[in-house]
């Protein structure tokens, strides 16, 4: 799947407000905009012997992130699938017509969510990990590649 912007998908106003409404969106538009941090965080639990991290993307002049995302050794793992992370950047400065900067995020997922504003998966109408984990597996990660 190409890289594509995390703002392709923003969420209307009802889907913002409506959490059922919001959850019978499409996986990729649900994960992209919504529920990206629950997708990164179970992608670095999914992988425990690889150092993944999470990553943010602010616009420059902000101080709260706008799309979450998951690092492995110059790749990032989003909606959109595992592609180099110089990629989701541009796509998303691009789409934004604005910089956007890169947020190491080290904290867990219930600090990122009270730090941040975002919703912890009991927030969701429905429980957001199993959805991100059978999303997860659609994708293989990049040090599988390669091999028969």
């Amino acid at each position: 799947m190409a890289v594509t912007a995390a703002g392709v998908f923003r969420r209307t106003p009802l889907e913002r407000s409506d959490q059922r409404v919001a959850w019978h969106r499409t996986d990729q538009a649900f994960f992209a905009a919504g529920a990206c941090h629950i997708l990164a965080w179970v992608c670095r639990d999914t992988y425990p012997d690889r150092a993944i991290g999470t990553t943010g993307l602010r616009f420059a002049d902000d101080r709260q992130v706008f799309h979450v995302y998951a690092t492995w050794a110059g790749w990032a793992f989003d909606h959109a699938g595992w592609n180099p992370e110089p990629d989701l950047l541009a796509v998303n400065r691009d789409f934004e017509r604005r910089p956007v900067e890169r947020v190491p995020l080290a904290d867990d997922l219930a600090a990122f969510c009270a730090a941040h504003h975002h919703r912890m998966p009991h927030r969701y109408w429905r429980d957001p990990i199993p959805r991100a984990r059978a999303y997860l597996d659609r994708y293989a990660p990049p040090w599988t590649r390669g091999r028969s």
